[in-house]
């Protein structure tokens, strides 16, 4: 009746998703109208690649393409950074600013407790928390839960 794809690690999970040869399998599914629910790991694989993921490296995937089912990229977890923190590394959207340095693909920054939800040609921003969009060459987009993203379909 539909297709729950749960969390753990991205690079494991797109490696296995390969190696098993259900990625087109999943996405004509899905095309074809199957409901598909990502969980972490499972909203990195439904974006085009992986490349957002938070994942440690532990395998080494043939390729980083996934399943495609949305044309955006998700940064699930998303955490901004703290101001009171003395960490001085790199922040998630620092991270994500170096992802735009060599690609043009929106990210969505999905913080706990937020989701999307997409039908047809519309987006919907759903649960408690609000979520970042991160465009190459643009600054972040704050935006709430009940917002219409549908412009990331284009």
């Amino acid at each position: 009746d539909g297709i729950y794809m749960g969390g753990g690690n991205s690079f494991l999970l797109i490696q296995e998703l390969h190696r098993l040869g259900i990625v087109k399998a999943i996405r004509e599914s899905v095309k074809n109208g199957m409901p598909y629910v990502g969980v972490s790991a499972g909203s990195n694989v439904a974006c085009p690649t992986m490349m957002t993921t938070n994942d440690m490296p532990i395998v080494l995937p043939e390729t980083f393409d996934s399943l495609g089912i949305v044309p955006f990229q998700i940064n699930p977890h998303y955490l901004d950074a703290d101001p009171d923190s003395t960490h001085k590394g790199e922040t998630r959207e620092d991270r994500i600013r170096e992802y735009h340095e060599m690609n043009d693909t929106p990210v969505v920054g999905l913080r706990e407790g937020a989701w999307l939800r997409v039908v047809g040609d519309e987006v919907r921003l759903e649960g408690h928390r609000g979520a970042l969009i991160l465009r190459r060459g643009q600054p972040a987009e704050e935006f709430e839960p009940g917002a219409r993203l549908d412009f990331l379909l284009a």
